[in-house]
């Protein structure tokens, strides 16, 4: 296993580059060391790989568990949460996330979940052929390692001050790409730690998943212009690197979205369609589950607002089936 990236940016973060596969390669964990000890923000997913990337890490910091006064996890997704409750295990520390988060992580890998049956299920009332969906169970399933074990949580106050690095951070509650998602401001600097909010190159991912927010692309819409409230001077992401052109990036994804929309609205012009045809028309079918799955979640989410709007309608054809067509 390699060292992982570390680049300590002199302003009281540190940033740790933990494996991920492709495409997306690697998470970003910060590191922000304060007078009481040091704050672990997502420490990435739990893989033996992992691991030793954290030791490595500790090494060349010269730190080690007892040195971790708290984890804070933007959000409950796996390449996030996973780590954090191995390195509780061998800190004592404590991990904060927000109270919509941990339910999400629940509905997700309590104990209690059916989402490997449900995510199937709505797959296939939208059309998913079973070459697709049968695959899917045991992909949801993969993940379960990768957040073993599940860490004993605190919940992060949206209307309090956060202490991280010996400085105070205002979470900042959005959704769309995960419910319950934070990302943490300090006005002083304008340095803004958004997770998967909002990410400099790519589009995060905005999914309709049984149980979930219902309308998951509005609320990430309207996250992004809570977010644009703020006068942001360096945004540290969750994947890629930290970036100056907030304002600007903000603008790109509303746009995006739209663009969407508008693209799905001309393709249901032409014939009504599942939302698995809907899917293939925007995202093809030379894609891995993974993949697929978002592709799948991503396009249910665009249909929904439609939806939303007045745009479109669905309704239940011969056999069960969903569809859409416009209104």
């Amino acid at each position: 296993m390699n060292m992982p990236e570390i680049t300590d940016h002199l302003n009281g973060i540190i940033q740790v580059k933990i494996t991920m596969s492709f495409p997306l390669r690697w998470v970003n964990s910060y590191l922000l060391p304060g007078p009481d000890g040091m704050t672990i923000v997502d420490p990435g997913p739990r893989t033996p790989g992992n691991e030793e990337e954290w030791k490595k890490a500790f090494a060349e910091l010269g730190i080690g568990p007892a040195d971790i006064r708290q984890i804070v996890l933007t959000h409950h997704h796996p390449d996030h949460l996973g780590c954090a409750g191995w390195l509780q295990e061998q800190s004592g520390c404590r991990v904060w996330m927000s109270e919509r988060s941990y339910r999400e992580a629940q509905l997700m890998w309590g104990p209690g979940s059916t989402m490997n049956r449900d995510l199937p299920a709505l797959f296939r009332g939208h059309g998913m052929p079973e070459e697709w969906a049968g695959q899917l169970e045991a992909h949801l399933n993969g993940f379960i390692p990768q957040v073993t074990p599940m860490p004993e949580v605190a919940f992060i106050d949206a209307n309090r001050l956060l202490v991280m690095g010996g400085r105070r951070w205002l979470p900042m509650e959005t959704a769309g790409h995960a419910p319950g998602h934070l990302s943490f401001y300090h006005p002083e600097t304008g340095h803004l730690i958004c997770g998967d909010a909002v990410l400099p190159q790519i589009s995060p991912n905005v999914s309709l998943m049984p149980g979930s927010d219902p309308e998951p692309l509005q609320s990430f819409m309207q996250g992004l212009l809570k977010l644009k409230t703020l006068e942001v001077s360096t945004a540290y992401p969750g994947h890629r690197n930290p970036f100056t052109h907030f304002e600007e990036r903000l603008e790109a994804l509303l746009l995006h979205h739209e663009e969407r929309l508008a693209k799905m609205e001309r393709l249901l012009e032409e014939a009504p369609a599942t939302g698995f045809g809907l899917c293939v028309s925007l995202f093809g079918t030379k894609l891995g589950i993974h993949q697929m799955r978002f592709a799948m979640c991503e396009t249910l989410a665009h249909a929904r607002e439609l939806e939303r709007r007045g745009r479109i309608e669905s309704w239940t054809g011969e056999g069960g089936g969903i569809y859409f067509r416009l209104a």
